[in-house]
């Protein structure tokens, strides 16, 4: 049975730090390029970032380029999104994706995943 499962996220200040994870299970992680997406209260899903599956190539939204880092551990089957400089407007729900396909092909597609992880909060707040 695939899953993934998202952890790591919380309440932080303005400024702070954060990295989530994602455990995935059921399905040959180190073929898939993996993506983060997050959601506002009010707002459509947004692709925040997206890794190829050696990764090799990453991607990112230009709100959180040069503040976001995709990466992740084949041999433990995680994909992480370290946030650093985090602003009140990062403030969502955050999942990972698993794409169709090893790289960031069509990545700005939702259709490109076939799974999804249930979620975690991130909430910047002072």
């Amino acid at each position: 049975q695939l899953q993934l499962v998202e952890s790591g996220g919380g309440l932080v200040q303005p400024g702070g730090s954060l990295r989530l994870s994602c455990a995935a299970s059921g399905f040959t992680f180190s073929s898939y390029a993996m993506s983060w997406y997050r959601q506002a209260p009010g707002k459509e899903r947004e692709l925040v970032a997206t890794i190829s599956s050696a990764g090799g190539t990453t991607n990112y939204a230009d709100s959180v380029k040069g503040r976001f880092t995709i990466s992740r551990d084949n041999a433990k089957n995680t994909v992480y999104l370290q946030m650093n400089s985090l602003k009140p407007e990062d403030t969502a729900v955050y999942y990972c994706a698993k794409s169709r396909f090893s790289s960031s092909y069509q990545r700005d597609r939702e259709r490109t995943y076939d799974y999804w992880g249930q979620g975690t909060q991130v909430t910047v707040s002072s």
